[in-house]
């Protein structure tokens, strides 16, 4: 299930053949659509939230109500029919805490509600005490997955993804554009190095009732990303610096650093990165060149 809001139907178009998936097009805020999937499935990996920067910012009461009142919905039907759940959270949760790297008990350090970047942070982190509150109380079997920054062919930039932007404005020999002033620096994790994390996670027993980071430990700056983008792609594209109160709000909050302690899962079920930074970049760069 996916309502579209971040994505598209041609991400799965060739899919829709296979008789091994089924595609449908709605919200997790539909009950009776997901009362059905629910009793149906076999596991419920729970990825649906308002995402992106932007969004955010943009559209704060959709984002909040799709998070919370969503998830909790999810969790909801996930124990009325005992099915496993997997949580999909997200970096966010560490909120400005600036230890390298972070681990999955470190705390959760958040500015004040007045910003509404940190919206998003709060309302996963309640996520992960309602599945984590499921688990406890009624024996429902959830374990909670934290993303550092997937991304992969497909990613749209369109709310604030950097990786997917850069790339797009890069081979349109458009102005690159790094908010602040470039010096914070990322970690960036392979789509399929993250599915295969998930899967694993899925399939391990030990795992349920447990929190895992998955990222990547590469660390760069964003200036030096964009750097590399405009180098693989061998655009002519100047890079453009601007203000965070110009690309979001006044107030706007960012972190210098976020860097993952993945040796929780890699001790768990042996994950490992098996895509570099540059072989990322040169299959988004290739799909782009193709679309």
């Amino acid at each position: 299930m996916d309502d579209l809001s971040t994505g598209s139907l041609e991400n799965v178009r060739a899919l829709l053949d296979r008789r091994a998936f089924h595609f449908v097009n709605d919200t997790i805020l539909n009950r009776d659509a997901m009362l059905e999937l629910t009793g149906i499935c076999d596991v419920v990996v729970h990825l649906a939230a308002a995402v992106g920067v932007r969004l955010i910012l943009d559209e704060p009461l959709r984002s909040l109500h799709t998070n919370i009142v969503g998830s909790e919905m999810v969790l909801e039907l996930a124990n009325k029919f005992r099915k496993k759940t997997l949580l999909a959270s997200t970096s966010e949760v560490y909120g400005r805490n600036s230890k390298v790297p972070l681990s999955e008990d470190d705390y959760r350090i958040y500015g004040s509600t007045a910003v509404a970047r940190w919206s998003y942070a709060a309302s996963k982190a309640m996520d992960e005490f309602l599945a984590l509150a499921y688990w406890r109380t009624k024996g429902l079997p959830v374990l909670v997955a934290r993303f550092f920054n997937t991304v992969g062919p497909r990613q749209t930039g369109r709310y604030g993804m950097v990786i997917p932007r850069l790339i797009g404005q890069a081979l349109r020999d458009e102005p690159m554009t790094i908010y602040g002033d470039g010096n914070q620096t990322r970690n960036f994790t392979y789509v399929g190095d993250v599915v295969r994390a998930v899967v694993a996670l899925i399939d391990e027993p030990r795992a349920v009732g447990g929190i895992f980071n998955i990222g990547s430990e590469e660390e760069i700056s964003i200036n030096q990303l964009a750097e590399r983008i405009k180098r693989m792609t061998g655009s002519a594209s100047p890079i453009a610096h601007i203000p965070y109160e110009e690309a979001y709000q006044e107030g706007f909050e960012d972190m210098e650093r976020r860097v993952p302690d993945i040796s929780k899962i890699r001790n768990l079920v042996g994950y490992r990165n098996t895509a570099t930074l540059d072989e990322i970049l040169v299959k988004v760069i290739e799909h782009e060149r193709r679309r």
